[in-house]
């Protein structure tokens, strides 16, 4: 970058008003116009954003970092375009930084001050982020512009460093960007670990059908964290054509998280040749294998196994293949364990399991007449929850259910089904 036009900055800074009023015009030392734009941030007034973009074509890295870690903060919608201005930097710790602002419009909370006060100083602390997936996702009603996304999709594929590429294809995956299936799918060409596991868990979050052949490569993987993510992603995304390699993998692979997901990504799209191996599963040492094999023989809808899954959950001892097991029984018609499900929303440590089966179970007109009930005589857990359910997997008819429940007189029960009746009206 050339010299930064001290002019037009003052020009700027003339024009604006008086959300500069605090502010000294500046000096050609970088570090005074460092702490120029830190101070328009701390402002958090929008009128400062002019000259924050101004300060976005800085010759100096730790400026430009500034200024943009300014635009977050201030944090409306006219920052976007400056944001997508920064996205464009050279420097890859102000890409990632700018990736993350646009994120934590759509989501917010996604930027943590303590993380951007270290990545646009030092510009390297990043590995930290790797160590666990990140669960984040926009609610259904939330509107990307097209132009935040083609941004970010460029990050992915063209980023100045691997890690930012790794970054943008998360961002992508909390957006829930559905246009941006060839990029991710072209970012696990890269054979760098980081940008892989988060590009295939982009894609699980996605749901683009389209986009399973394309992560089938990989279910074979050597490193063992891309291998489980390209299984579970498979799984979710239902490409039935990579069971005969799922059922392959059970029996060869002497690595425990593997054969677990193999098994739980077959149950997700069960089918008659992999109706022993469930059986055979039910009955494991492994938990997680005895759920798997449950929830298989669950969604293979034959009735003829609910003896066996009742036998196998009355002698069952841990709760989360209980839950699998209930679960199943429902699937095949009784109804009796529905009750076991809802009491599960009550635990902290059990309820994130019972929610995707419940909320699997209300696509059933008939399911989902029962939880309503459920939601009425409820707890604060129990209703929370089952709003979440109902906005995944209600009907139209469900909608006086959600506004009656934003009346409750719990402020968080009412807030949740606020949130899911709008999710459930994007839905529809």
């Amino acid at each position: 970058m050339g010299a930064f036009p001290i002019c037009l900055f003052l020009a700027i800074l003339a024009a604006s008003g008086g959300g500069f009023a605090q502010t000294q015009a500046p000096s050609d030392d970088p570090q005074r116009r460092a702490q120029i734009a830190e101070d328009l941030g701390k402002q958090k007034d929008v009128r400062n954003l002019p000259a924050l973009q101004a300060l976005l074509k800085d010759p100096e890295r730790a400026v430009r970092a500034e200024a943009t870690a300014a635009v977050v903060a201030i944090g409306t919608q006219h920052g976007l375009a400056p944001l997508i201005e920064a996205v464009r930097d050279p420097d890859p710790s102000i890409q990632i930084l700018a990736v993350d602002g646009l994120v934590n419009f759509y989501y917010p909370g996604y930027v943590q001050s303590g993380w951007t006060s270290a990545l646009k100083k030092v510009g390297s602390q990043i590995k930290s982020r790797f160590s666990q997936p990140d669960p984040a996702v926009i609610d259904p009603y939330v509107t990307v512009l097209p132009e935040v996304i083609l941004a970010i999709r460029r990050v992915t594929v063209g980023g100045t460093s691997l890690e930012a590429r790794a970054l943008a294809a998360r961002a992508l995956g909390i957006l829930r960007a559905r246009s941006a299936t060839t990029q991710l799918l072209e970012a696990l060409r890269t054979k760098d670990s980081r940008v892989m596991l988060e590009s295939l868990r982009a894609l699980e979050k996605i749901g683009d059908p389209a986009a399973g052949p394309g992560i089938a490569p990989f279910l074979r993987d050597l490193y063992e964290p891309v291998q489980i993510a390209a299984i579970e992603a498979t799984g979710q995304l239902q490409n039935r054509e990579a069971n005969p390699v799922l059922r392959d993998l059970l029996p060869a692979s002497r690595k425990a998280a593997v054969r677990r997901a193999a098994l739980i990504a077959l149950a997700k799209m069960p089918e008659p040749p992999s109706r022993e191996m469930f059986l055979s599963y039910l009955n494991d040492r492994d938990k997680y294998l005895r759920a798997a094999a449950a929830e298989g023989l669950g969604r293979m809808g034959e009735p003829e196994h609910r003896p066996a899954l009742e036998r196998a959950f009355a002698a069952e001892k841990s709760e989360s293949p209980r839950l699998s097991m209930a679960f199943a029984l429902v699937l095949l018609g009784d109804t009796t364990y529905l009750s076991y499900l809802v009491d599960a929303l009550n635990s902290t440590f059990h309820r994130g399991e019972a929610r995707p089966f419940l909320t699997e179970l209300a696509r059933r007109p008939s399911i989902i007449s029962q939880l309503s009930q459920s939601v009425r005589g409820g707890s604060n857990e129990q209703k929370k929850n089952l709003a979440q359910v109902i906005a995944l997997s209600g009907g139209a008819d469900s909608l006086p259910l959600l506004q009656e429940l934003s009346n409750d007189p719990n402020p968080e029960v009412a807030q949740e089904a606020m949130r899911a009746a709008k999710s459930l009206k994007a839905r529809l």
